[in-house]
């Protein structure tokens, strides 16, 4: 008997194995020329993506720091409840980003947009305005022809119909890329 429990795990396995490894390792070879380069790295997204972004935050972060090694500059920029809602209501909605990355970000920091719809104005906005001040843009995508994927230097993207599917996929990339970047950095603060 095919119960939704076993359709939705078996579909998400299959998804898992479709996500593209190059990709993934691209983006990990960024965020550590980042954390090499001492620049900040920005996540952003919508709904469960915003919670994604709080996540991954916490785990580049936390994961990544070793005793008298620099630190990995991670900020969700999902986590100013006060400022995006000042922005929603006296902007628009469609700035709460931007409007924190013109008071923020910096060239060559890394702005992380996580969005299954990858069509998002706010997410757009922002990636557009990123890449436009010399910020590399790394897009964790759900739909291949978004303009997100479009809008980015780097894609990652969870090819599925369901954006549940879509969300689970970005929490195993973050801690796929979390992981992976530890394992970078410990290298390099290593005795030879």
């Amino acid at each position: 008997m095919n119960d939704r429990v076993s359709a939705y795990l078996d579909e998400t396995v299959e998804i898992v194995k479709s996500i593209s490894r190059s990709e993934v390792r691209d983006v990990v070879s960024r965020l550590f020329e980042g954390w090499r380069a001492g620049s900040t790295t920005y996540i952003i997204g919508n709904g469960g993506s915003a919670a994604t972004a709080s996540h991954m935050m916490n785990d580049l972060n936390k994961m990544t720091s070793f005793p008298e090694t620099p630190r990995f500059r991670a900020i969700a920029l999902t986590d100013n409840v006060p400022y995006i809602t000042a922005v929603a209501n006296d902007i628009d909605y469609a700035d709460v980003f931007i409007e924190q990355l013109r008071n923020l970000l910096r060239p060559n920091d890394i702005l992380i947009a996580i969005s299954g719809s990858g069509n998002s104005e706010n997410i757009i906005r922002a990636a557009e305005y990123a890449r436009g001040l010399g910020a590399y843009v790394i897009g964790l995508c759900g739909n291949p022809g978004s303009r997100l994927c479009k809008s980015s230097d780097a894609a990652v993207t969870i090819s599925a119909k369901s954006i549940c599917q879509q969300e689970d996929g970005h929490l195993i990339l973050n801690h796929a890329i979390a992981l992976a970047l530890r394992d970078l950095i410990a290298a390099t603060t290593s005795p030879a």
